[in-house]
């Protein structure tokens, strides 16, 4: 049974092939200003206070919402590499580890985007919001990643 299933009543799963090798994927996710350009919903921009791209290392952000609302966020890097990234969102609001694997698919990379949260009550608290910005975070990940090359 793989993490995917153990914990399919608390996460969304998310995949995207994007056409890039997992080198410049991951770069996306390691260069503050690469990752402000991306990160969040469509509609979204960010604004980085701290960045420390390293396992245990900070990121502080605050997103910006298309309404002109700020949503400060702090995130910690668990691990960057290759092959996949871990970063923890403790929040007391809505605390969620996401795991992005990043796995070779004939020189492109198979981005599979899997955020669990600790709770299914959680979970369902969000989802209406989740979903489509998981995968609109997809989108603008790709972008930038495309328009990198």
């Amino acid at each position: 049974m793989t993490a995917d299933t153990q914990d399919a009543d608390r996460s969304f799963t998310h995949t995207r092939v994007i056409d890039a090798p997992r080198e410049q994927v991951l770069a996306a996710f390691t260069d503050a200003a690469r990752l402000e350009r991306w990160w969040g919903p469509a509609g979204f921009r960010s604004s980085t206070q701290h960045f420390d791209a390293r396992p245990g290392g900070r990121w502080q952000v605050t997103l910006h919402g298309p309404d002109g609302s700020d949503y400060p966020n702090e995130y910690v890097f668990l691990e960057l590499g290759v092959e996949r990234v871990v970063i923890d969102h403790p929040s007391a609001t809505h605390h969620f580890v996401l795991t992005v694997g990043l796995h070779d698919d004939d020189g492109r990379t198979r981005v599979v985007w899997h955020q669990c949260f600790d709770t299914a009550e959680e979970k369902a608290r969000v989802a209406h919001f989740v979903e489509s910005a998981n995968e609109q975070n997809l989108d603008r990940l790709t972008d930038e990643v495309i328009g990198a090359r």
